[in-house]
């Protein structure tokens, strides 16, 4: 395992982005389509927010769909925008940094992706999975 890999080799690039006019039921659809926990918020390629899966299963009970909760989650979805859900105070590291100072940040905050910026723009992605699995492949 090589000491100062940047984490432009582990960070996901192809990156499922939210609009901040988009709503809470398009959020839902894209998390469970794509089984992703993670969506930056953008307006163009500029990040504004993230928002999480956990963001909307505390505002509903996304985590059991059946015919009738669907209904609820729709008006409950309806009740709020991405905007006032998603986290907005980010943290966000650049493709050069190491992947040993996003693990440090990851280890003591209380959330599990960062978006990769350069230069004002989002490039990526990089999750506690995206960890997990850089470390297994090393070990």
């Amino acid at each position: 395992m090589k000491k100062n890999m940047p984490v432009s080799t582990i960070m996901t690039t192809e990156v499922i982005t939210l609009n901040k006019n988009d709503n809470l039921d398009t959020a839902e659809a894209l998390f469970k389509k794509n089984k992703i926990r993670h969506i930056p918020v953008v307006d163009g390629n500029k990040i504004l927010g993230m928002l999480s899966y956990t963001d909307l299963l505390r505002i509903s009970f996304a985590d059991a769909v059946d015919e009738l909760d669907e209904e609820v989650d729709t008006i409950v979805y309806n009740m709020f925008t991405i905007e006032q859900v998603m986290a907005k105070n980010l943290i966000s590291v650049d493709s050069d940094t190491t992947i040993k100072e996003v693990a440090e940040i990851l280890s003591k905050k209380e959330f599990h992706a960062l978006p990769v910026v350069d230069n004002a723009q989002l490039v990526g992605i990089v999750t506690t999975t995206d960890l997990i699995n850089y470390l297994l492949r090393h070990f």
